[in-house]
């Protein structure tokens, strides 16, 4: 199974770039990872708000295999503990799933159509959060997981 994070906006702000490659490099002790940070189209700044979720719709769908597991990151979407994401996790692994991405969409989240192929709809917190924080957040996530479905010290529960 491989791990893909998909953010739809710029590249990481330096303040959270060290600890997102931190933790991007301790999850592919255990699973291949990579980060995709896919720009806003062009004229994003003349668009409405529908027709920017749009373009970046038409753009994700265009990337995305039909095989991919989408988990999508949504503030409507189903909140879990960090062992509920170990959990879930290993599941995907159980299913022999080989590409969980796990997408961040844009600043006015996604499409309806994203919205209806995603497999999943997680909820990181009730809270707003930045998208560059919730890069790291959902780094960090990730490998808490990893290290908790391996049994390992970093969890303390």
């Amino acid at each position: 199974m491989k791990f893909q994070f998909w953010t739809v906006g710029k590249n990481h702000e330096p303040f959270v770039k060290d600890g997102i490659q931190l933790f991007t490099k301790r999850i592919s002790n255990y699973y291949p990872v990579e980060w995709n940070i896919l720009p806003t189209p062009k004229n994003a700044g003349s668009l409405s708000e529908m027709d920017l979720k749009k373009k970046e719709g038409e753009m994700l769908t265009g990337f995305l295999q039909k095989e991919d597991y989408l988990v999508l990151l949504e503030e409507t979407g189903k909140q879990m503990s960090s062992e509920d994401l170990a959990l879930f996790i290993q599941q995907r692994a159980n299913e022999s799933v080989k590409n969980v991405v796990f997408l961040i969409g844009g600043a006015f989240g996604v499409s309806d159509t994203i919205k209806k192929r995603a497999n999943y709809q997680w909820c990181l917190s009730k809270l707003v959060f930045p998208h560059q924080l919730v890069r790291l957040i959902l780094a960090e996530q990730v490998y808490r997981a990893c290290s908790i479905n391996r049994n390992e010290k970093y969890h303390h529960s």
